[in-house]
């Protein structure tokens, strides 16, 4: 279906992106509104970091055993099970919410989300050649760019019902097509040859043994100091995407009394300027220069971030042109972050090393939402700064990545990446 826009696709990659845009176009439409859709219901700032904090406590315990369930169940059958555990009946849940515990349970089966996350990345990555992974990445980040543009349909939908019920609109559509989206890749995928040949060798031992395995993969990771270096990078950004997209809708229409339905066009903008960057800026830069624009990528994040804390302004060009640095900062970066951590780890692997990985993540990001909370009761404005911080951070593990690299190489070529 995709194959004459996209004739560099395989297999796999093929059919995992052409029934994305029916996740994404609905998850951009709530996921503006979803924190200001829990406060609408009387929650409060640290209800809302405490709900964040338990599906990502969740999230570690189901990344704990996405890798087993994967190789168990193999890449096909884990991802269709596990999605419709956790993306449509959580959906459904959310749009009967009336409470915090409504929003409680909800949290914890969307916190299994990890299991089908893992599996996806394996049905999409393991029969691609690593060249066209970068490739597939940026297709993928396009696919989230166009579904942001949908964004202001849930601003319409805001402004004609109301919060409550234009969430509770919006989740139901979200149910139907994400369903839609799991049934279709279902269909037009196949199960990949490290799946096949992991889920017999997973069948011959039982889950102690195989937890004995990814104790082994936590010491194997621990010593690979460069693997550590680019997964730190990977973990510093995920936190960050985690209290950005928890606190920064909060902060707009709270701290700077933004008109909710405004918020909207702030997704729809960051795509517009995404694309853009994918047609004008990214064609220029050379495969050898990954880790360049990955590091120019963070700068700008950083510096889009410090403006909304430094001058703390209503005006929409301020904060238009912060959404445009952002924009540009994400595109250039995290097609070359996902493709670097993914080339870095074995196809026979994967499953076992991006569990671990995933466990690591959060780790670190489940304690965002609960510290979120806390920082913003104190000023609305220092959630904003540790997102700052993790930028600046990555981009300083990021340059020692880059020398480490280069001097275990020992080639001038290495050193131009």
């Amino acid at each position: 279906m995709a194959q004459p826009f996209f004739p560099r696709l395989q297999g796999n990659s093929r059919g995992c992106l052409t029934f994305e845009p029916f996740f994404l176009i609905p998850y951009s439409m709530f996921s503006t509104y979803a924190t200001l859709y829990m406060y609408e219901l009387g929650l409060t700032e640290l209800n809302i970091g405490w709900i964040t904090t338990i599906g990502l406590i969740v999230q570690v315990f189901s990344s704990l055993i996405s890798g087993y369930l994967t190789d168990r169940l193999g890449r096909k059958r884990a991802i269709l099970y596990f999605d419709l555990l956790s993306w449509s009946l959580a959906t459904l849940l959310w749009a009967a919410s009336q409470n915090l515990w409504f929003f409680t349970a909800a949290a914890v089966i969307n916190g299994f989300q990890r299991v089908p996350h893992i599996a996806f990345y394996c049905l999409i990555v393991e029969d691609t050649r690593p060249s066209d992974r970068t490739y597939v990445f940026t297709l993928l980040q396009i696919i989230g760019v166009i579904g942001g543009l949908f964004a202001p349909l849930g601003g319409l939908l805001v402004h004609q019902y109301g919060m409550v019920q234009g969430m509770r609109m919006m989740y139901v559509l979200a149910f139907l097509f994400m369903t839609f989206q799991f049934v279709g890749r279902q269909l037009t995928t196949r199960e990949t040859e490290a799946g096949i040949r992991k889920r017999q060798e997973t069948r011959e031992l039982g889950l102690k043994e195989i937890m004995v395995e990814y104790g082994g993969a936590f010491r194997e990771l621990w010593a690979e100091h460069n693997l550590l270096l680019i997964f730190g990078v990977y973990i510093l950004f995920n936190f960050q995407a985690t209290l950005k997209s928890t606190y920064l809708s909060l902060y707009l229409a709270d701290y700077l009394h933004m008109d909710s339905g405004i918020l909207s066009l702030f997704p729809a903008v960051s795509s517009i300027i995404m694309l853009l960057t994918l047609w004008l800026l990214m064609p220029k830069i050379p495969d050898q220069s990954a880790h360049r624009s990955m590091m120019a990528g963070f700068g700008l994040s950083a510096l889009s971030n410090a403006m909304l804390v430094l001058y703390p302004s209503s005006s929409l060009l301020w904060i238009g042109l912060s959404t445009i640095l952002a924009a540009v900062g994400l595109m250039i970066s995290s097609p070359y972050l996902e493709a670097a951590v993914q080339n870095a780890i074995d196809d026979d692997k994967r499953a076992k090393v991006f569990s671990t990985l995933s466990v690591l993540i959060l780790l670190f990001t489940a304690p965002a939402g609960i510290i979120g909370g806390w920082a913003y009761k104190l000023d609305p404005r220092i959630p904003l700064w540790l997102v700052t911080a993790a930028f600046v951070l990555s981009y300083m593990l990021l340059h020692l990545y880059r020398r480490r690299t280069a001097q275990n190489h020992n080639s001038p070529q290495q050193l131009s990446q």
